[in-house]
């Protein structure tokens, strides 16, 4: 019988050939991911009595959740991991200003085919866009990980999913995810790892196959992966990252799996994750019309180059909705340069938007809170209570074009009616 990604990844970052599913080996992680719980890394590594770390090289720390620091409590974490860094010679450091660890990593060429990578984030299923075998752990982990260069990890069951294209008009990655989502449930997939096939996910950009792993996790998903192709090996060459440094893992042909499943793109309309759960999913029929306070364009799901500039799509020409407040936080330093060279931040501007800083924002609570009884509509890849700012508000999932559509009207908005308007301008 033929091996799964994860069973073949799991056993290449063990030394052990004869890994199945269900085994639990000790695996070397590749890269070791950790946001501003760093400083719960160092902490406890005070607490074990040791100030040895197994490799610096594989270490990378990202002060992304709450950029900059709002307190001076928060200010002291922030130094405590910069002099940490230093100290220890950890070169992939990354400040306030860089942005959101997942994308930063994946576009300094960090993260490579056949990798396993571990992070204090639950979304590290993201690294599965690179072919990687990405998951999040807790900072406990983290730090074991940091001293003895590995941990204990179980060989998840894999479910395939298989996805056929092109997508119908006014739909994307996010609303292909939110419809797996919802009848899956959030806990359809927990445990597993889930790999991304069909003819949709063959042509998809790096920046879609990231939303569809970041957004696996919502499923319960341990990896999710679009296994490496020729659009994975272009983008990490113009990283200057060349096929000789890597390995790709591709499951074999006879693979074995828990599960299938199918979507049939084609027939897909816009999805919106309704409060207070990810897998509350409708379609938008369901609640157009229904008023929000405010919008926000942000994550790492969402807050990409391509989500930015299809938003700007269509918010070219518009303004925002009287009353409601548009926060746009791009994932990284590196996007919001882009955008700016290429106008999509004037754009955004001159819609009424609020552009911030690069980092999480809003999606960590860091910015972007609600009062009591308001109503936001996110690109985010969560919507619990209390997520952002007041336990009586309530947020929507939806993807940039929805959003955007959002802002303008002021009530959840069908992005179809403006591609159907610019349609007819053209």
């Amino acid at each position: 019988m033929g091996k799964t990604f994860a069973e073949k990844v799991m056993a290449k970052a063990s030394g052990n050939a004869e890994t199945t599913a269900g085994q639990v080996v000790n695996v070397y992680p590749d890269l070791i991911m950790s946001h501003m719980a760093s400083w719960r890394c160092i902490k406890t590594m005070e607490k074990m009595g040791t100030d040895q770390l197994y490799d610096v090289d594989r270490i990378a720390m990202v002060m992304d959740h709450i950029s900059p620091a709002r307190t001076s409590k928060i200010a002291s974490y922030h130094k405590l991991c910069r002099e940490f860094a230093e100290e220890k010679g950890i070169k992939k450091f990354y400040d306030v200003d860089a942005g959101i660890a997942h994308v930063v990593l994946i576009e300094d060429g960090f993260v490579r085919p056949g990798q396993v990578i571990i992070g204090t984030d639950s979304h590290s299923t993201i690294y599965g866009a690179l072919g990687a075998a990405g998951t999040g752990v807790g900072f406990s982990e983290v730090t074991a990980t940091w001293v003895s260069g590995y941990l204990w990890m179980k060989v998840p069951e894999t479910i395939k999913v298989v996805i056929d294209g092109p997508l119908a008009k006014g739909t994307s990655a996010k609303d292909v995810m939110l419809k797996l989502i919802g009848d899956l449930t959030a806990d359809g997939a927990t445990y597993d790892s889930v790999e991304f096939h069909g003819s949709y996910v063959e042509n998809l950009s790096i920046s879609e196959r990231m939303t569809l792993c970041n957004l696996a996790m919502e499923l319960g998903a341990k990896f999710a992966v679009v296994p490496p192709d020729d659009i994975t090996r272009e983008y990490l060459a113009k990283l200057g990252v060349q096929p000789t440094e890597y390995e790709e893992i591709h499951p074999d042909d006879d693979a074995e799996y828990a599960k299938k499943v199918y979507v049939n793109g084609s027939k897909l309309v816009p999805q919106i994750a309704a409060p207070h759960n990810v897998d509350n999913v409708k379609t938008i029929d369901k609640v157009v019309g229904t008023k929000v306070n405010q919008v926000f364009i942000g994550s790492c799901a969402n807050a990409k180059y391509e989500d930015l500039a299809l938003a700007a799509s269509i918010l070219d020409g518009h303004k925002v909705a009287p009353g409601v407040r548009l926060i746009v936080t791009p994932a990284s330093k590196n996007i919001l340069d882009r955008i700016v060279r290429d106008g999509i931040y004037t754009t955004l501007l001159n819609s009424g938007a609020l552009v911030t800083n690069p980092g999480c924002g809003g999606c960590a609570g860091d910015g972007g809170s609600m009062a009591d009884g308001e109503v936001t509509l996110s690109t985010a890849n969560r919507n619990f209570q209390g997520r952002m700012g007041s336990y009586d508000a309530s947020i929507y999932l939806a993807s940039p074009e929805t959003a955007a559509a959002t802002a303008i009207r002021g009530v959840i908005t069908d992005p179809r009616e403006f591609l159907i308007e610019k349609e007819l301008l053209a």
